[in-house]
């Protein structure tokens, strides 16, 4: 009669298996969530350039729009995953520049900070990815 059961060395080999394959997953997963949570930057940049854009079709300058709280923009995204700013040196008569940076759970995205200026150029920087058109 052969003994019935598993051997301490099969239950262990298993269980190394099982916790590799786990952390394959979670790690694929947290990417996944990081990239989905991108479209939060993207909304709100894009929110905020068109309501400069009407700004400007109304006073000819960007350099006077108000901004932060009362003004055309909040200060987070939708979701909060980023903190969006207009940097005044970036507000001119005739251009802007808007940034989205990650915070909380976002601040470890590969992407960094996004950011959009008037003639539309997307770009990211403080991140591990260089080139834009992977995160936009």
């Amino acid at each position: 009669m052969k003994p019935r059961g598993f051997t301490l060395i099969e239950l262990m080999i298993a269980v190394v298996v099982v916790g590799i394959l786990a952390k394959i997953a979670f790690g694929s997963y947290s990417a996944s969530v990081q990239k989905s949570r991108r479209a939060d930057a993207k909304a709100a940049l894009m929110e905020i350039s068109q309501q400069l854009e009407r700004y400007y079709t109304q006073q000819n300058t960007y350099a006077t729009a108000t901004l932060g709280s009362g003004g055309i923009y909040s200060s987070t995204s939708k979701n909060g995953y980023y903190t969006l700013a207009v940097p005044a040196a970036s507000l001119t008569a005739s251009a802007y520049r808007i940034t989205a940076t990650p915070v909380g759970a976002q601040t470890g995205d590969a992407c960094g900070t996004f950011m959009l200026d008037e003639q539309g150029n997307q770009s990211v920087s403080g991140g591990s990815v260089t080139d834009a058109t992977q995160c936009w």
